[in-house]
């Protein structure tokens, strides 16, 4: 098992773009504030999105522009690392991928490839910290890019499969062939998927006990609702990713008592 998951209890709570407190002001997603919040919640993980900037620094930002959290309709790409660290000053602080792992040394870090031009950077900047990093992203070519360039620089950071991999998965589990599912997890640490996607239900306790078999975990994103942790719980998943860091901590906190 991956130093990423190893060093931590299972099941985990996956602080989703660290954590925003409901009576929190002026504090928003992905920045130092959050991350700091999550930390003092007792989160050992947190789940975070990476951008490049117009000079090249990859930073934690979930959207590829600014306009949903500050209102300027400019990208990330187009945006210098200094203009964002002003732009987003009063509104908890922007971190660097590097700045956020020095600044919590004892966080791992959860970090989805959300722009092609940041994968090779992303790898590299990881790689002296690749024991307490897993790396991912919808697109698995995205993915692969950012684990080679780590590879490269000298670190296996933890892995979870993009959106054809997981597709594989919930093919291969649905057969009943635990070859079927290794081989389509091969490589693959982590399966980070949502409860459900339209009609179809992707969290389910066959398709959790198949990723087991192969050595693989199953977190679920985005949980937030309580009952929905519990049932969640129930089937066995490792993972809650969650933007209720402190409602999440709670039920598996619970969960460990009644099973101690």
């Amino acid at each position: 098992m991956h130093p990423f998951l190893a060093d931590a209890p299972a099941p985990r709570v996956l602080a989703h773009r660290g954590f925003v407190p409901p009576d929190a002001d002026g504090i928003v997603e992905n920045t130092l504030a959050a991350f700091a919040a999550a930390h003092a919640a007792g989160a050992a993980y947190v789940e975070s999105d990476c951008h490049l900037t117009a000079d090249g620094v990859v930073v934690l930002f979930h959207d590829g522009d600014l306009s949903r959290v500050t209102g300027d309709p400019r990208q990330i790409a187009a945006v210098t690392h200094a203009e964002l660290v002003r732009i987003m000053a009063d509104r908890g602080g922007v971190l660097s991928v590097r700045e956020a792992l020095d600044a919590f040394p004892t966080l791992r870090f959860n970090l989805d490839v959300k722009a092609e031009r940041a994968a090779l950077p992303l790898g590299r900047a990881v790689a002296p910290q690749a024991h307490r990093v897993l790396l991912t992203s919808f697109s698995d070519a995205r993915r692969r890019a950012a684990m080679d360039a780590a590879e490269r620089a000298g670190g296996k950071p933890a892995t979870s499969g993009g959106q054809a991999t997981v597709g594989r998965a919930v093919a291969a589990a649905a057969t009943g062939s635990g070859a079927l599912v290794r081989r389509a997890l091969h490589g693959i640490d982590a399966l980070q998927v949502p409860e459900r996607v339209g009609a179809l239900r992707i969290a389910t306790p066959r398709f959790v006990r198949a990723a087991h078999a192969a050595g693989v975990e199953v977190h679920v994103w985005t949980v937030n609702d309580e009952i929905a942790m519990e049932r969640l719980l129930d089937i066995g998943v490792d993972g809650l990713v969650t933007d209720r860091t402190d409602i999440a901590l709670e039920a598996v906190a619970r969960r460990r008592r009644s099973v101690a």
